[in-house]
């Protein structure tokens, strides 16, 4: 059974109702056999993802400060080659993406076909913290929703797998890592003032996020809202979850290769008959 749910916009969510410190009844010890089949099958998929050349695949991890986007990245995802996937972190625009709609810095770095792209924070940042500081209003909020379904619907029209994942952590545990992070030299270049003030705007951010996830989630783009108080059980869940939507494509991709793959021994055979 799947550990996290796919949220595809047939029902409304609270996350209230989603509980940041739950490990679905699995334990860190019981986890690792786990992690070691998931990220061997994860290896696999990907290959033949990019050996196929047929299917782009955006990942997208979104969360409050601490809540792990890049230690997702670098265990979730460490079985994968690094030949067929990126990481794009969106941070403050620069002043040339400001002279352009908010889509135009994220549709240039988009996956290509046999890709895997991270996005380190998203498009999404344009419903999230320009709306907590009121940089937009309701309407501006409302009409960029529709832009952003209107963008995915775009790319996994062009088969682009989507898959989107906000990582929940509780107040208490973000100010936990915050103070760890205070108290550990080789991790304090993380810190910034920021990230003590944007705490003051919690419930703002956690309503805009809740919306965010309710006015964009699609069943070709849905969102996952992943349990991150426990690190390892983060990295699990996010793991299976890349591998599920990967695994249906295994046959499809095979069937590519086995194309491929006589189209070249028979070039190799016509050229060996012409020496």
């Amino acid at each position: 059974m799947a550990l996290l749910q796919a949220i595809d916009g047939t029902k409304k969510v609270s996350l209230k109702d989603h509980d940041p410190d739950s490990t679905d009844g699995i334990d860190k010890e019981g986890s690792r056999a786990r992690v070691e089949k998931i990220n061997a099958e994860l290896c696999e998929l990907q290959e033949l993802l990019y050996a196929a050349q047929q299917t782009p695949v955006l990942i997208v991890l979104q969360g409050m400060d601490t809540s792990g986007k890049d230690g997702t990245i670098t265990h979730a995802m460490s079985s994968m080659n690094p030949q067929s996937c990126r990481v794009e972190s969106f941070k403050v625009p620069t002043p040339l993406e400001l002279s352009h709609d908010f889509l135009w810095r994220v549709h240039n770095v988009v996956p290509g076909k046999g890709s895997i792209v991270i996005f380190n924070r998203s498009h999404y940042e344009d419903v999230l913290v320009v709306r907590v500081h009121k940089q937009i209003d309701h309407d501006e909020c409302r009409r960029r929703y529709d832009y952003i379904n209107n963008f995915e619907r775009l790319i996994t029209d062009s088969n682009t797998i989507v898959l989107k994942f906000f990582l929940n952590i509780c107040k208490d545990e973000q100010e936990k890592r915050l103070l760890e992070r205070e108290a550990d030299p080789i991790k304090a270049w993380k810190l910034s003032a920021a990230d003590w003030k944007e705490r003051e705007f919690w419930d703002d951010y956690q309503s805009a996020y809740e919306d965010a996830i309710n006015h964009c989630s699609k069943p070709r783009a849905p969102w996952y809202i992943v349990p991150a108080n426990h690190k390892w059980f983060r990295n699990l869940a996010v793991a299976e979850t890349i591998v599920h939507a990967l695994r249906p494509h295994r046959e499809e991709w095979l069937q590519r290769l086995s194309v491929i793959g006589s189209a070249a021994l028979k070039e190799l055979r016509a050229q060996r008959q012409t020496h």
